[in-house]
């Protein structure tokens, strides 16, 4: 999948200044040695430096978002001449994930990026890899404990639900009475609560609307629509839908032309390409989706490469990468679709 050249300004941009910059502006009679000295400090960038073997474990991809991690990664490794990128098989199955990743561990990789199907599963074989010396970049589901990654990076659900909320709050907010609906996801999932959490915390800004039903679906085009045709029969009328997952959204939405609905607006969740050329088009209900970016894993192979070659993160002064990178769920409608296009997942 292509990248979003100003995605990876995220981590190799140039646009903070640098401590050893201030440090200079405010002791200007200290050494030259001493003033710049933050500024000697390796930093990731493009050019080749030592060979880094990182490997990569993730769940099966049977979903659009999680093949499209899988395919950040592998295109991301491709940049580098010095990097070596040992992918596993990839299984939903915790017992199986923890022997591709004891595999890795065995094989001596100098990184480690895990994105596990189960991170309280997983969690004793990223202490395992941590203790080997093999420092483990985790990836979106969070391990247990901090000691068994040293640096986490993923997605924000709260942000997800908290930013549709208020983009269909401004939507609605000069109308009175009004009413909203929710699609949610998989509800024995901790990140479905947190997406539907946000949404109601952003929705108590807005008095005038009230949300009046939501059903959980499945993250699947055949749940979405059989969850949706529900919604539609129960709620004859409603302004707005937020339906958490755009692979779901698929299902909804011929729900809803097969209901002949067009009287509300729906924002969707994730960042498919599908999505996309629907905001696009503006020929459905669908005018805006909010992201959460499968570009995590290629920004987990710029971290993992950094660490393999104990280098910094240009743009910042620090001389580690950070202990965690919390990604920003933003909102694509038809202003800004051209933009992110190109990260769209299939």
């Amino acid at each position: 999948m292509p990248e979003l050249t100003s995605r990876r300004g995220l981590l190799f941009g140039t646009a903070a200044v640098s401590a050893g910059a201030l440090l200079t502006a405010c002791t200007s009679n200290e050494p030259k040695k001493e003033e710049s000295a933050a500024n000697d400090q390796p930093v990731a960038d493009d050019k080749p430096g030592k060979e880094v073997t990182i490997g990569f474990a993730g769940p099966q991809a049977d979903h659009g978002w999680l093949n499209a991690i899988n395919d950040n990664a592998k295109k991301r490794a491709e940049k580098y001449e010095d990097v070596t990128l040992e992918i596993t098989e990839g299984s939903n199955d915790t017992a199986a994930q923890i022997g591709q990743i004891e595999t890795l561990i065995n094989k001596k990789v100098d990184v480690l990026v895990v994105l596990p199907a189960d991170g309280k599963a997983l969690t004793q074989v990223g202490l395992k890899a941590m203790r080997a010396g093999i420092p483990v970049v985790n990836l979106d589901r969070i391990f247990n404990t901090p000691q068994a990654y040293r640096c986490w990076i993923g997605g924000d659900n709260y942000g997800m639900g908290l930013n549709a909320g208020h983009y269909i709050g401004e939507k609605l907010k000069d109308k009175k009475n009004a009413r909203v609906v929710e699609l949610a996801g998989l509800d024995n999932l901790e990140l479905t609560k947190q997406r539907t959490q946000g949404f109601d915390d952003a929705l108590k800004n807005y008095p005038n609307i009230k949300k009046v039903a939501r059903q959980a679906a499945e993250f699947t085009v055949e749940s979405g629509q059989a969850k949706m045709a529900q919604l539609l029969q129960a709620q004859s009328k409603f302004d707005a839908l937020w339906n958490h997952d755009d692979d779901q959204g698929v299902g909804a939405l011929r729900a809803i032309e097969q209901a002949g609905r067009d009287d509300f607006l729906m924002v969707g969740g994730a960042g498919a390409l599908s999505a996309f050329q629907a905001i696009e088009a503006d020929n459905s209900v669908l005018k805006a989706t909010v992201l959460y970016p499968p570009t995590m894993a290629a920004s987990a192979i710029d971290l993992a490469r950094a660490l393999g070659q104990s280098k910094g993160v240009s743009g910042l002064a620090e001389f580690e990468i950070p202990a965690s990178l919390t990604l920003y769920s933003a909102v694509v409608d038809k202003d800004n679709v051209d933009q992110y296009m190109p990260t769209g997942f299939k």
